[in-house]
């Protein structure tokens, strides 16, 4: 994209969001007529996702499941978007936190922790926990292909004080902080499709064999960090509750895969209790079994 047509799409995106959440959330219905019923963005994939996780499912159900799941899709949009003017009590207002006295028992321990979230409800929005603790917070993230749009959607999550690390970076960021005894809740998105050569784990998620990122796994163990999981929760358009669970305390002592088994189970219950509020838009099962590196 050129420096032009960069500014002027950053600059209608700036006017655009200085409109009311209500207002857009009203634009985002005419968004999801768009790309549902007029561009049909990754409808198939939509619905490929949702057929093999659901077998179960008649057509009607996977039908109103897609629609809902479009109709959020565009929300997630105009909220991240909503970031470039949103004030620190606002973000505080959507998104609210339970159970953070775990994150301050560990961080009274002098612990750093793992905090798992996965691509649900407005994921985004996440980076805003870094207002809820004194203590330093990080999420790893993957870089866009855009530069430009890549260092503004940085600024964007950095707003409300959380540190954006590249992935291939993490293992670095957690040495540092350890060497500068510097307490940091870092959020990994759990849900992710690792590469090709990183094909260590599948496991059943949804009814298909997937593969499972297991660097959470690895560098909790290593480090002896602590794993909550982030749980939400959608109450009403725009507004989000968290529920903080332990998923473990003593790394050290758990069995081969058990913490990265006890994510993806916890991630599959939350995305049952409300399927259209997953990122089935994603291609999650790139990767079969057979396709491990011997």
């Amino acid at each position: 994209m050129s420096a032009i047509l960069f500014y002027i799409a950053y600059g209608f995106i700036w006017l655009l969001t200085l409109l009311p959440m209500p207002v857009l959330h009203i634009i985002s219905n005419f968004l999801y007529f768009i790309i549902f019923h007029i561009i049909g963005y990754r409808k198939k994939v939509v619905y490929r996702n949702l057929q093999n996780a659901f077998p179960d499912k008649d057509k009607d159900e996977i039908d109103k499941i897609a629609h809902k799941f479009y109709k959020h899709f565009c929300d997630i949009i105009f909220e991240t978007l909503k970031e470039l003017h949103m004030s620190e009590a606002e973000m505080m207002k959507r998104v609210r936190y339970n159970n953070s006295e775990l994150i301050n028992k560990y961080f009274s321990q002098r612990r750093n922790i793992i905090a798992v979230v996965g691509h649900y409800c407005n994921w985004e929005w996440l980076t805003g926990f870094s207002l809820e603790t004194p203590y330093h917070g990080a999420s790893l993230y993957k870089p866009l292909n855009n530069k430009q749009f890549g260092k503004v959607f940085r600024n964007m999550r950095n707003k409300f004080g959380t540190e954006m690390i590249a992935m291939k970076q993490a293992l670095r960021f957690i040495i540092k902080n350890k060497r500068e005894n510097r307490l940091t809740i870092t959020c990994y998105i759990s849900d992710q499709s690792p590469v090709r050569e990183e094909l260590d784990y599948f496991t059943r998620f949804l009814n298909q064999d997937t593969a499972v990122f297991m660097g959470i796994e690895k560098i909790a163990v290593k480090f002896n960090l602590p794993v909550v999981y982030f749980k939400m929760k959608k109450i009403k358009r725009g507004y989000y509750e968290v529920e903080i669970k332990n998923i473990t305390e003593k790394p050290k002592e758990t069995a081969p895969n058990e913490i990265t088994e006890k994510h993806v189970r916890l991630l599959e219950e939350t995305i049952l209790e409300e399927p259209a509020f997953w990122l089935w838009s994603h291609r999650r099962w790139k990767f079969k079994p057979s396709d491990k590196l011997s």
